[in-house]
């Protein structure tokens, strides 16, 4: 049996619908990590898993049991979970031990003794015993979100939701964190967690959800996730790949304007000055070398897109001309280079992984820089 489904989850915010149909099954001993744009619903999913916000539509089931029937013993259901946050939210008129007691003793009936012994046991986990009686504004973030950690343990969830839990931190003070949930996840502990470190994701979770238009839009292994995504949004963040687009339709066209916009775009990214160069003149020769054999008359109808991705500092080419079917580098580059052939002489000098297809009237090239 799951230890969580949700089926058919949705929310909304006045008119902005934030979910539109969720569906998940969880089973125990998961660790699934949520990733997406911001914005995206991954923080509003965990707070309506926990009911923390109530949803529009959709049910929810922890452990077998309903969190959203209509008499459902909510608070018991709900013990069931556990809940990391960004801002740790300990309480600030309560020193560490009472923090991670006051809750098991009033809500699950422990001996005080037995609250404080498994409490030293866990900060024993963290690395915080000598903390045991301070208060939290004596502690960093580091140390508070190793407490929250605690606090959650405290009660024996079936489910730990994580919502970002190292967002507020310090850099110097996430490596502790994402440690705490490392070890956790050697305990086969049930886990899912909203974050924005990508490593940290890939190395610690079984599942990747990858959320996008208000739905789950992508979900695998993080083999399958970082590796080898197969929808257009996924790859994008992914890669986080940037843009830029130009169109041409007339054979008088800007070029100027166009290697402007290019550099512009290779600064904005930090694109190498040799890189930005080679750039500027793949396309500037296949432009010319697609208007001299390609289009027909004045009709011109040419779409050029730039592809760069963050990760691995690529740079990719697409380029699309209505007209005759002509391939750039259909050419026999053992002949002395003429004015005809010196442009895909240059192409075939400074691209890789290069592609031309022609289709209902259309050359679409694709191509790659060195």
């Amino acid at each position: 049996m799951s230890i969580l489904e949700v089926r058919g989850l949705k929310k909304s915010f006045g008119n902005f619908d934030v979910l539109r149909g969720i569906d998940l099954i969880v089973e125990a001993g998961e660790r699934i990590a949520i990733i997406g744009g911001s914005g995206c619903g991954k923080s509003v999913f965990l707070r309506c898993v926990e009911l923390l916000e109530t949803p529009n539509a959709g049910q929810i089931f922890v452990d077998g049991e309903e969190l959203t029937a209509p008499n459902v013993d909510l608070d018991r259901v709900r013990r069931k979970l556990g809940m990391v946050w960004q801002k740790f939210n300990l309480f600030t008129h309560m020193n560490v031990m009472e923090n991670l007691t006051v809750a098991p003793i009033k809500l699950l009936g422990m001996s005080p003794d037995d609250a404080r012994e498994k409490a030293m046991g866990l900060l024993a986990q963290v690395g915080l015993t000598s903390k045991a009686d301070s208060y939290p504004e004596f502690l960093s973030g580091g140390q508070q979100q190793r407490i929250a950690i605690c606090r959650s343990l405290m009660m024996n969830p079936k489910v730990i939701l994580f919502d970002e839990p190292t967002s507020a931190l310090d850099p110097t003070m996430v490596g502790e964190v994402l440690a705490v949930i490392r070890m956790l996840a050697k305990q086969d502990l049930t886990m899912l967690i909203v974050t924005h470190e990508m490593k940290f994701a890939r190395e610690v979770s079984t599942r990747i959800l990858f959320f996008a238009d208000g739905v789950i839009y992508e979900q695998g292994t993080p083999a399958e996730i970082f590796d080898a995504p197969k929808r257009p949004k996924t790859v994008a963040f992914i890669h986080k790949q940037k843009y830029f687009s130009y169109e041409i339709s007339e054979r008088a066209f800007d070029l100027p304007k166009m290697q402007g916009g290019i550099q512009m775009f290779a600064e904005k990214y930090g694109l190498s000055a040799r890189k930005t160069n080679r750039l500027q003149l793949c396309c500037e020769e296949l432009i010319y070398d697609m208007l001299d054999h390609a289009c027909e008359g004045d009709a011109v109808q040419i779409s050029l897109d730039v592809t760069y991705a963050e990760v691995d500092t690529g740079v990719e080419i697409k380029f699309s001309c209505a007209g005759k079917s002509y391939n750039p580098l259909d050419k026999d580059f053992d002949d002395e280079v003429d004015e005809d052939n010196l442009g895909a002489m240059i192409l075939h000098n400074l691209s890789k992984n290069y592609s031309h297809t022609f289709a209902d009237g259309v050359n679409h090239i694709e191509f790659a820089l060195t």
